[in-house]
This record gives C-alpha cells, structure tokens and sequence, in this order.
C-alpha cells in the first residue's frame, strides 16, 4: 500500500448508504405525521373552541372604525336636534309673515312632536324586523326629504303637513343610538355612549347660533334649509354604513357578522379570537343559515304572514314577565326626561319674550333687545357641555341608575329658587344650572335604555320609550309653559319639580344596573353571575 492511502478515508459501501437514507426517511416521516397531528389537533381545538359578540368586540377594542360610525350616528343626532331646536325660533318669524293665531303658531310645534311620537316606534319596528340598515335609509330619506322641501312652503297648511313628516323622520333618533351601541365594547360602552351623546349638544348650539345670526338678516325660510345639510349628509354618506353583527347573528346571518367583524379587526389593527362566533346565548351555525334559507324558500304569502306573527311577537316580547317592570319605569322616566328638558328650553324662550305681559319674569332688561330670544337660548345650550362631561365622569363610575339619581337631585335644587322672582342674572344661573344636569339623566337614560333591552326587541324597545318621551314634550308646552305665559311661573316650577322627582323613583326602582354589562340578545337570556356583580345597588 502506498504512502498516499494509508492516510485515506474509508467511504461506506451502497449497503450502508441505503440503511442511513431508509433511517433519516423513517425520520422525516414520523416528523411530518407529528406536525400533521399537532396541527391537525390545533385546528380542531380552534374550531371547537367559541366566543361572543362581546368579546369579539372587546378583542377588536374601540379604534378608527367605530370612530367612522360615531361620526355618522352623530350626523343623524345633530339633525335631529337642530330640526328639534328650530322649533324654538321659526314660530314668530311665520306667524308675524303670515299672520297667524297663537294656536296655529303652537301646532308647527305640535306636530312635529306627533311625527316624531309615529316615527319613534315605526323606525324601531323597521330596524327590528329589516335591519338597522334599512332603518337608517328610511330615516335619512324621509328626514332630510321633508327639511328641504319645508323651507320652500307655499303657505301654512304645506308647512305643517311638511314638518310632520319631518317629525316622523326624526322619530329614529334613537335607531342611531341603538346601531352604535351594538358596536362599543362592554367596558367602555358608557363613556363611548355619552360622548356620543354631545352630538346632539353640538346640534343645539349650532342651531340657537345659526338662529341668532340668519334669522334678524335673510328670514326662516334660510334657516330650515341650512338646518337641513346634517340630515343630506346622513343620505349621502349611507353606503359606508355596516350592518349590526349582533342583528346579523341574531338572524343567523353568521358569515356576515363575522365579516364585518373582521373588517372591524383590521381597520383597529387588532386580532379577532379564533373559534366560532356566538351571539350571547346564541350559537350562529350552520344549521341556523340552513332555517334562514328554508323560510326564503316559503311562498311570499307565508313570508308576509312570519313576518306579521314576528312583528307583533317583537312588540308583545316588551310586555313579557321579564320585561314589563322595566318597560313602564323606562317609558315614566322618559316622559319626565323630555318634559323637563323642552319645558326648560321653553321656559327660557318665554322669560326672553320681550311681548311678554308678566314683564317681572321676563329675563330681559329695560334695554333689551329682539335678539335676548336667540342669545338666551344660546347661552342656556351651552350648559349642556359641562353637563355630559359630568356625565361621562360618573357614568362608568357609579352606574348608570346612581348617575341618573344623583343628576335629578342637583337638577331639582337648581330649579328652586325659580319659585320666586330672581333677577336677571340669578333666573339665567338656575335655568343654566338645572338644563346642565337633566341633559345629563337625559343622556344616561338613552345609554341604559339600549342597554336594558335585548337585541331582539331594542330598537322598538327604545323607539316606543322615545315616543312616550315626545307625548312629554308635546304636553310641555300645552301645560307648563302657558302656566308662565299666564303668570303662574310658581306653578310651572312646582309642576317641574313633581315630574323630576317622579322621575327620580322610577329610576330607583328599576331592576338591574347595566354598567359593564353585555348585551343580551334574547328576552329569557339570563344575568350571569358576573354581571350581577356589577349592580352597585
């Protein structure tokens, strides 16, 4: 052997070389099975594993895309409390332009409150049976429809006619607060609700300052017109509304919901959990799409006839054991909201009259001027401001029933002194004072009543509590403000102070506190442990 390969490696012969490629396949094959199984196990681990809407809705936090959705709810708050508000200026420019009696003045008033009272539950009824969706559309064609057109009436009875279809549009103010709501995660669903709430706020200024300055120089026909671009915008900007995932779930439109929701996550830049998608007690699966298909397949005559059988059972659900304490409580305290906030504004309007004969009441001075109407109600709109930041303070804080009960207490004592004549300044604090903190229950109140109905039944819940509300704010200014007209300005504010403390009852008795709560999606849904740890009463 030479000297060149006693050194050399020794190289396997085919034998060897085929065992170690038979033992490193061997290898790789058991390591591919494993990865198989284990990935295999994951997959169905995820799929056996569920969620909630909530917590969906937790995992996708509060970002740019409920910013978007509080932005458009907002426009359709505004429009309502601008169309609301004008109320308050339009009278005695149309009643001096077309010589009209106090009672013809007064139902321009009326009937707007009587549209809202047809259009509170109507739209309830839709969103409830159709769609939020659909709801929406309605509300912003008829709304924004029926505020242009009014700036353009021949006469009287084309006025009325117009402005109680505009009431009716208005009458889905709460449609908005339900279909945001459904977004906004549990925990901070209170602060996120009154926030929203300062949209309407912001309408009421926009509007009083709008009446100010366009009222004395171009006349009330400008001011409808103007008054109506929030209500275009809504008609405008609908094609970038979502659906509800919880009315989407709740129809067993699962595929849907949880597109949205994934939308929602990526927009948040946010994670959705993995499993399958549940509407509180409700599982969303596949078997309930395949229902949903067998009624679309049913003839259009037993289609109608589901959908009536639905629609009554939705109404009669409010009346149910579960929910017939909490129906009537919501729909006192709405009644007392609304006839303490308008007859407040109203209050206002009346002791800024200048043609008024109990000339101690009134808030002006003896150098006062035509415009102390429209500078009086603007000043007394911004205490709305300071009030829903009390509000969002202690809304998640306290609850939302301590809340309420606490803003009727500083809302009462304000209004005391009022019992007698005040001067100038001191009439202006109080009505600045008890306006800051009944926008605040008001604000609280549509926070809880949303939150106390379930999805099933929440838009009409909400929609038929708001129009036991707007017969409050029709009765207002049929009793209470004609009591000061009359020189009974002692009466009127006894008569404030009785329906504020009648208010303040019905909240103490009703049965749950929401705060943190989920939404339920079904009347028999039970309150889990966790939530009933959450009543702070």
């Amino acid at each position: 052997m030479s000297a060149c390969n006693h050194g050399a490696v020794r190289l396997p012969s085919k034998s060897t070389n085929s065992c170690l490629a038979h033992v490193l396949f061997r290898h790789l094959y058991w390591v591919t099975v494993g990865l198989s199984l284990h990935t295999r196990n994951r997959t169905m681990a995820e799929q056996t594993s569920t969620y909630t809407l909530d917590e969906a809705l937790v995992a996708v936090g509060f970002g740019k895309f409920q910013g978007w959705l509080i932005v458009y709810a907002g426009l359709g708050s505004i429009a309502e409390a601008m169309e609301v508000m004008i109320l308050s200026f339009i009278g005695p420019s149309v009643k001096s332009e077309w010589n009209l009696s106090s009672t013809e003045e007064s139902l321009i008033t009326t009937v707007v409150f009587a549209g809202m009272l047809i259009g509170a539950y109507s739209w309830g009824f839709v969103s409830d049976n159709f769609g939020r969706r659909k709801g929406l559309l309605s509300i912003a064609i008829v709304t924004s429809g029926a505020s242009v057109l009014s700036a353009f009436s021949p006469n009287y009875i084309s006025l009325v006619v117009l402005r109680c279809i505009g009431g009716i549009g208005l009458g889905g103010g709460p449609t908005y607060n339900s279909w945001f709501l459904e977004f906004v995660p549990a925990p901070s669903r209170g602060i996120w609700m009154v926030i929203f709430s300062t949209f309407w706020t912001v309408g009421t200024i926009v509007e009083a300052f709008l009446a100010w300055i366009i009222i004395p120089r171009y006349g009330w026909r400008w001011l409808l017109a103007i008054s109506a671009i929030p209500a275009l915008a809504t008609l405008v900007f609908y094609k970038l509304v979502p659906e509800s995932p919880r009315y989407l779930c709740l129809k067993g439109q699962t595929t849907e919901a949880y597109d949205i929701l994934k939308q929602a996550s990526m927009v948040n830049q946010s994670q959705l959990p993995s499993g399958i998608l549940l509407s509180d007690q409700i599982t969303c699966s596949d078997q309930d799409l395949d229902a949903v298909e067998d009624t679309l397949l049913l003839s259009p005559k037993r289609n109608k006839k589901i959908a009536l059988k639905t629609s009554f059972s939705t109404l009669w659900m409010l009346f149910s054991a579960n929910m017939c304490k909490t129906t009537f409580l919501l729909w006192m305290l709405f009644f007392g909201n609304s006839f303490s906030y308008y007859g407040i504004i109203l209050l206002t309007s009346e002791l800024s009259n200048g043609d008024n004969a109990c000339t101690s009441f009134t808030l002006l001075t003896a150098n006062g001027s035509d415009d102390a109407i429209y500078r009086d109600v603007f000043i007394t709109s911004l205490a709305e401001l300071p009030g829903l930041v009390f509000a969002s303070f202690i809304v998640d804080r306290i609850g939302r029933k301590h809340s309420m009960e606490l803003m009727f207490i500083i809302g009462f004592v304000f209004l005391l002194p009022l019992l007698s004549v005040q001067s100038e300044i001191f009439t202006m604090v109080s009505l600045f004072g008890s306006r800051m903190f009944i926008i605040g229950t008001f604000t609280v109140a549509n926070i809880y009543a949303p939150e106390i109905y379930p999805t099933a039944v929440r838009a009409t819940g909400v929609g038929i509590a708001s129009s036991v509300g707007r017969i409050g704010g029709m009765i207002c200014p049929l009793v209470a403000v004609s009591l000061v007209s009359e020189c009974h300005q002692t009466a009127a504010i006894i008569l404030f102070e009785v329906v504020i403390i009648l208010s303040g009852l019905c909240v103490m008795l009703f049965p749950h506190e929401t705060m943190a709560r989920e939404l339920a999606d079904t009347v028999s849904d039970p309150v889990s442990p966790k939530e009933e740890n959450v009543d702070v009463n």
